[in-house]
């Protein structure tokens, strides 16, 4: 079970005036045959660029757009066929403070998108008590929404998200603009929701900390393709993203040094050193993590470490370094493989 998108398209097609009576025809492709797996019970990262296709992805799969070409199937569900009985499974949550009605209550939002949604009567209230006390607003429930802070509006949109139960979710920006412990909680929700309550869940974010958090697996679009996937580990492999070790030696001794040169030479890293009151402070750059080699080569030496710090390479660079022609896997100018 999960969904299973395959060579989704959608092209916007525009007419401009060229003259008197004549319209020229354009097509702007947002989302270019894209292909993709989202499995129950897992939280998968959707990433891109401003203007990648990333909104545009999930309005499709949650039937809001129609695909130009192309097409998904939610539990064996056609998305575009099976549309009515596809909207029963999914549901979307999008950041910012949009989605819900500010002059209706936290509980008169739930009861009102609960009919949309159609949730069998005789469930509905249960249904609104579980969700207000799954996002800590049972205090607030009767509350206007217009006198809810940030937080509070952005959980009560994970609450009217899960109003119908859905077993894919799509979550758009959702910690957008909170503040750090707000956004932290629902990082928590959400990973619940995945791992406790067995929703398949597709993030997009640009808090990288966030998606590395999260998500089990990455897909990563640039001008609506997929241009890379996996962990977040192996994409910053792709890109040979550089780790940054840093160590402060209690010596200056040449054969510190020497062993160090060493080290870096045998992995092609790039090695700098300044000399600081007795001591050293050395840094390493490679792709490959050093620390072991480098601590083994300074006590071998007979030094001693007093500090050390190793820095890893972050997603955010890995998607940057992907977005740029020839750092891509399988294009001309790179090695990374397949």
């Amino acid at each position: 079970m999960g969904i299973t998108v395959r060579d989704l398209t959608k092209v916007y097609v525009t007419r401009k005036g060229a003259g008197w009576f004549r319209k020229v025809r354009e097509e702007k492709v947002a989302v270019d045959s894209l292909s993709l797996e989202i499995p129950a019970g897992r939280i998968t990262g959707l990433l891109g660029l401003n203007g990648a296709g990333k909104t545009t992805t999930i309005k499709m799969l949650t039937t809001l757009l129609l695909p130009t070409r192309g097409g998904a199937n939610i539990d064996e569900l056609d998305l575009v066929r099976d549309a009515a009985a596809v909207r029963r499974r999914v549901n979307m949550i999008a950041g910012g403070e949009r989605m819900v009605y500010w002059r209706l209550t936290g509980r008169e939002n739930l009861w009102y998108f609960a009919q949309l949604y159609q949730v069998e009567p005789s469930r509905v209230n249960s249904r609104i008590e579980e969700l207000l006390e799954l996002v800590g607003l049972k205090d607030a429930a009767d509350t206007p929404v217009e006198r809810y802070s940030k937080g509070m509006k952005q959980r009560l949109q994970i609450a009217r998200g899960l109003i119908n139960d859905p077993s894919y979710l799509f979550m758009d920006e959702p910690t957008l603009g909170l503040d750090a412990p707000i956004a932290r909680q629902l990082r928590g929700v959400t990973r619940d929701l995945a791992v406790t309550r067995g929703k398949g869940i597709l993030l997009t974010s640009h808090y990288m900390a966030e998606v590395e958090e999260l998500c089990d697996y990455i897909y990563v679009i640039d001008q609506g393709r997929l241009i890379a996937s996996g962990s977040a580990s192996e994409l910053k492999a792709l890109t040979h993203q550089e780790r940054l070790l840093r160590l402060t030696v209690l010596a200056t001794a040449p054969a510190v040094r020497a062993a160090l040169q060493s080290v870096a030479e045998h992995h092609g890293a790039r090695l700098g050193w300044e000399d600081a009151e007795g001591s050293l402070q050395v840094t390493l750059r490679s792709a490959a993590d050093l620390t072991a080699e480098a601590v083994a080569a300074v006590t071998g030496a007979g030094a001693n470490i007093l500090r050390l710090e190793s820095v890893e390479p972050s997603l955010e660079d890995a998607v940057l370094a992907l977005a740029e022609p020839g750092t891509r896997p399988g294009e001309a100018g790179t090695d990374a493989a397949d």
